[in-house]
């Protein structure tokens, strides 16, 4: 199976490569963001208790976050595999989802790492919050998860080049080259 983690700051493309890679390789997406809101959205406990630590631009506690990524990994059947989009955020994450898959006789493939310079994160994000309405897309909010990104997430570039497992995207330019890039690491391992 292709399991593929998708890495990158809020606003790199994570959504828009996960889907191009979905439409190519015919493996599910999970994207943690995605599961979180909806979960948000019907009001669930889960919902309300992650809403807590989104408004304040924090990460969802990682046992949290296993036991929903297990269960909707779990959910896909006849599967070609998985793209984590949004998750692991933390080398005890990274940890974890390397345990879970190892219990589900699987790994990793590949961890695709989508790098967009800050100032164009920052446009991109405030764009999409004018456009969507997404509540924790303005300037205060996208600062804190920019900041909690970089000194909580950036050290699992590290963990997954040790893993072997590593692929720097350049995710600034024409989105098929950026695809076509994703393509060759895919393939290349």
């Amino acid at each position: 199976m292709l399991n593929i983690v998708i890495f990158g700051a809020p606003g790199s493309g994570k959504g828009t490569q996960s889907e191009r890679i979905v439409e190519k390789y015919g493996v599910n997406h999970i994207s943690t963001g995605d599961v979180l809101r909806a979960e948000i959205k019907n009001g669930t406990e889960l919902g309300r208790t992650a809403k807590g630590y989104i408004d304040n631009g924090q990460l969802i506690p990682d046992a949290l976050m296993v036991d929903i990524l297990a269960h909707v990994f779990d959910s896909f059947t006849d599967s070609k595999g998985v793209i984590f989009d949004g998750f692991p955020r933390t080398i005890a994450q990274a940890e974890a989802l390397k345990a879970m898959l190892a219990g589900r006789g699987q790994e990793v493939s590949v961890m695709l790492d989508l790098e967009v310079p800050e100032d164009e994160l920052m446009a991109r994000l405030i764009k999409r919050g004018k456009e969507s309405g997404r509540a924790d897309d303005n300037e205060e909010t996208i600062k804190k998860r920019l900041d909690v990104y970089h000194n909580q997430t950036a050290p699992l570039i590290d963990w997954y080049k040790k893993e072997g497992k590593y692929s720097h995207i350049n995710g600034l330019g024409e989105l098929d080259r950026i695809t076509a890039d994703i393509c060759k690491a895919i393939e290349g391992r």
